[in-house]
């Protein structure tokens, strides 16, 4: 029997993922001044014993005012990578690669956690201690209304932001990441100086398709730079608007051109989100796989390598993702969330492994829980229990 290609190694830079399974950087909002906890420990420690071959973080704000919301990750002080450190180790343990998301929220900080309305900081915020804050943006336009306005970024806020990219960077390599994921999607700052809707500007960081990339570009490169050359850069976008006007999968591809040529080897292909509401705001229908055609069309046109995500349900659909050309990777977040074993169970149901690739501490005891279950169920007098 030919092996899954979702449980196939590939190799990027000088790093091997066992698999192609990658958990997607889910937002938690329980992080103090920025700081990992044991919550975010036991959230993504989980996924590493599940069997996927890489985690990813939440975003981690390389500003203070980066955060989407009080509860958000930090990397903007050397304290920030300390408190990631040992969750690091241990995804390591694991036989997983641990990854981080480096983003800024630009226009949609200074944001209500989900449970609190997940609109902009208000009174009602405030008299809990979410105080608002000043947020910034390409351009002096709002999310929508009764949002906060942006303050327009000028060319130092510009430079100081790539600074502070950079200096991100720094840290995470410190804190023993293993690749980093630049945050470039969801109507977050870099993004929102990507797409018309949000870039009215008219110097050199707005205007044409080149300007509104340069930023993008700029700490892509910067990142690249200071980022070790062994260690693999992906870059997260949103593949379309899909507003009027918006930002189009045309755009898309020749980002991700420039993109290949500065150094990143995987884009990580989402959608939408420069619009009111939460990161994964989607006004496009939301089938099984839905995102896919914009990681086929990308890895096409431009010979990058690829990561699906968005309602990629079960190992035969990501394997069929993965021989059709749509992906190199696959980004599961929700279902990782329903059952933090995905990986795992869905190698079982596929047919490629047994309790042996389970950490040793619960493959003993769920192989005699097999054998107990089919004893129960060989015995004609027994009550029928589901097969293990």
């Amino acid at each position: 029997m030919t092996k899954p290609m979702l449980f196939t190694p590939i190799t990027l830079r000088g790093l091997t993922l066992k698999n192609r399974v990658v958990i997607a950087p889910m937002c938690q909002y329980s992080a103090i001044d920025g700081l990992a906890n044991d919550w975010h420990f036991a959230h993504l420690a989980k996924f590493a014993m599940g069997g996927a071959a890489a985690v990813l973080t939440e975003a981690a704000a390389v500003q203070e005012r980066g955060r989407i919301t009080h509860g958000d990750l930090g990397i903007w002080s050397d304290a920030h990578a300390e408190a990631l450190k040992p969750v690091v180790a241990f995804i390591r343990t694991q036989g997983a690669a641990p990854g981080i998301q480096l983003g800024h929220a630009g226009r949609k900080a200074s944001m209500q956690r989900p449970w609190f309305g997940n609109g902009p900081l208000g009174a009602e915020d405030e008299a809990r201690g979410d105080t608002p804050w000043t947020v910034n943006g390409a351009s002096a336009i709002p999310l929508a209304e009764g949002w906060l306005t942006p303050v327009e970024m000028t060319a130092r806020d510009i430079a100081k932001l790539v600074e502070n990219f950079v200096a991100a960077t720094r840290r995470s390599n410190a804190a023993g990441f293993e690749f980093i994921e630049l945050h470039g999607a969801h109507g977050y700052l870099i993004q929102s100086f990507l797409s018309p809707l949000s870039n009215r500007r008219t110097d050199k960081w707005g205007g044409d398709l080149a300007g509104r990339m340069k930023l993008a570009l700029d700490i892509a490169w910067a990142v690249r730079e200071a980022w070790p050359k062994e260690k693999p850069l992906f870059f997260r976008i949103s593949s379309i608007d899909g507003i009027e006007g918006g930002w189009e999968i045309e755009d898309s591809v020749a980002l991700c051109h420039e993109l290949k040529r500065i150094g990143v080897d995987v884009i990580d292909c989402s959608s939408m989100g420069n619009s009111a509401g939460g990161a994964t705001a989607n006004p496009m229908a939301r089938g099984a796989g839905f995102q896919t055609p914009f990681s086929k069309r990308i890895r096409a046109e431009t010979g990058i390598a690829t990561q699906a995500v968005g309602l990629i349900l079960d190992g035969p659909m990501a394997e069929e993702v993965l021989q059709d050309g749509r992906s190199d990777l696959i980004a599961i977040g929700r279902e990782a969330l329903y059952d933090p074993f995905w990986a795992h169970h869905q190698a079982r149901e596929m047919g490629v492994e047994g309790y042996d690739a389970w950490p040793e501490q619960y493959g003993w005891w769920l192989e005699r829980r097999e054998g107990a279950i089919r004893r129960i169920n060989e015995n004609p007098d027994g009550r029928k229990l589901p097969a293990a």
